[in-house]
């Protein structure tokens, strides 16, 4: 059977057997030149692709659905709504029809490097914009056939409206997902991020039920193969602070940990260029100005050159390129069992240490916990202020399965390879957003070297008043206030209070995850100093 006839055929099977103009993996400059001619974007003086998403400049958490299921494990986040399975039976349809008027493009990927792991996905789009942005974030697919019955299949139209009423939706736009279909359905937003986290929720379904664990983090290895994990949400540093010279990234953002280590989901990064400094990050720097990589709602000046400090579209702007376009990509998107995993955190309140030891149970409370602050833009209706949050598992939009399934694996991981948890606040110092000034970037680099050199393995350390963790006494190229929050304010007593607030909100976000941990967990986490 032809490649062409085993397509036609998928399609048929897929429900889109009356599309008239199709295209299939399309190369990235084929890709490009669509997306050019069909009028979605233009070129950079330097070969980016720049496409503009609005009104959908940051993923939609309100309009994310999952189809209801008999699976007792599924859970639904925040925002996340369930949906019964005849609408969306009626949904898919209506979308479906739309598609097969249009012209389409068929993209077949890998998601997960380890091959024995690995799920075949298949994105259908009406724009090329959305092919680019996944061939630029998966693994490319070079087999000699496509996909039959794919894994996981994902239909992207930019062009079809929800209608909120008559569908039982929130509003036109939509990011619907059923496991047991299989199936994925974006419509209206034109944002890739819902590309990219779809497939992430996906294999957050699948892969612990074959006792894997599936990570929100970046990762590198150095040239003797230690490994190094970075949890954290949209702009707290995983993507900088894992773009790393000296090492070799294996991915900056999804990855599983399996019995033989760690393997990147994807094939490719989708970077945030706000401020973007070639100085402190030239890799990425690099990666984003050349031809074949995507970006997103970055203005252009009258030459066509980006302007990355300018927020006039959204605080949001992005990249996507493949990992390749990083000089020191690790190849194989493998590496082994992580030596260090950082917990990052952007801490707008400016009371928590930049660095300091977490032990076993304070990291499965920290990991439940997921504290950072969202940073203005990442999400539609955020506004302009970084604003506090907890965040499941340092991921949970993303979360289908209840919390505790990813913790305990977690929990089983850090027991048999020995793996040393830190929390790195990557925020404000000398008081609070609006007052303080967020740590330098060399300072934390400074701190991340330090541990990864092995310098604090045996560094005398003393215990934090209120969040009862271990910080260092002493960081090379670190100054003391840095080190110690509470001695870059002017105020003890209002650090106190401050920090005292923060505290509060760990015992009261944890209250929920306590019936399903142990005691020595619970008491882990944050204390209230009293007078």
């Amino acid at each position: 059977m032809t490649k062409q006839s085993i397509i036609a055929q998928e399609m048929e099977r897929m429900g889109l057997g009356e599309v008239q103009e199709y295209y299939y993996n399309l190369d990235r400059s084929e890709t490009i030149t669509h997306g050019i001619l069909n009028g979605e974007g233009e070129l950079s003086h330097e070969g980016a692709f720049v496409v503009n998403s609005s009104p959908f400049t940051g993923r939609s958490p309100n309009d994310k659905y999952l189809v209801q299921s008999d699976d007792p494990d599924l859970w639904f986040a925040t925002g996340t709504e369930p949906i019964d399975e005849a609408k969306y039976k009626v949904l898919k349809a209506k979308m479906l029809a739309k598609m097969n008027t249009q012209r389409l493009y068929i993209r077949d990927v890998l998601a997960g490097a380890d091959p024995a792991h690995a799920m075949r996905i298949r994105i259908i789009a009406d724009n090329a914009a959305a092919s680019l942005a996944a061939s630029n974030m998966f693994i490319p697919y070079e087999g000699n056939e496509p996909h039959k019955d794919p894994d996981l299949t994902m239909f992207v139209s930019n062009d079809f409206a929800a209608d909120p009423e008559a569908d039982g939706l929130r509003s036109p736009a939509m990011v619907v997902l059923n496991f047991e279909d299989k199936t994925v359905l974006v419509g209206l937003t034109r944002y890739a991020g819902e590309i990219k986290k779809s497939v992430f929720t996906f294999m957050n379904y699948v892969l612990p039920k074959r006792d894997i664990l599936s990570l929100h983090c970046s990762a590198n290895k150095s040239k003797d193969g230690d490994v190094a994990l970075f949890f954290g949400l949209s702009g707290t540093g995983k993507t900088t602070l894992s773009s790393d010279q000296e090492r070799a990234l294996i991915g900056d953002d999804e990855h599983g940990w399996s019995d033989e280590g760690i393997f990147n989901f994807e094939g490719g990064c989708y970077a945030k260029t706000i401020r973007i400094n070639p100085k402190y990050e030239p890799l990425v720097w690099e990666a984003i100005n050349r031809f074949g990589a995507m970006l997103e709602n970055v203005p252009l000046d009258e030459h066509h050159r980006p302007d990355f400090n300018s927020n006039e579209i959204t605080e949001n702007t992005r990249a996507s390129y493949p990992l390749y376009f990083i000089s020191n990509y690790e190849p194989t998107g493998r590496g082994g069992h992580p030596n260090h995993i950082f917990f990052l955190t952007a801490d707008a309140f400016g009371v928590m240490p930049p660095l300091a030891r977490l032990s076993n149970e304070q990291a499965m409370y920290y990991f439940l916990s997921g504290y950072t602050s969202k940073l203005a833009g990442t999400e539609r209706g955020l506004g302009d202020k970084p604003q506090a949050t907890f965040s499941t598992c340092f991921g949970a939009p993303f979360l289908p399965l209840k919390p505790s399934i990813y913790a305990e694996l977690l929990s089983k991981r850090l027991e048999k390879h020995g793996t040393k948890v830190w929390l790195l606040n990557t925020g404000w110092a000398g008081g609070g957003f609006g007052v303080g000034e967020r740590i330098a970037l060399p300072l934390t680099r400074a701190m991340i070297d330090a541990v990864l050199s092995g310098s604090l393995d045996d560094v005398e350390t003393h215990t934090h008043p209120i969040f009862n963790i271990e910080i260092p006494n002493a960081v090379e190229g670190v100054p003391d206030e840095v080190l110690n929050p509470e001695k870059s304010w002017t105020d003890f007593d209002a650090y106190k209070i401050e920090a005292n607030g923060l505290a509060e909100k760990f015992i009261k976000n944890f209250a929920q995850y306590e019936d399903s941990v142990s005691e020595k967990v619970t008491l882990s986490g944050p204390k209230i100093l009293k007078d």
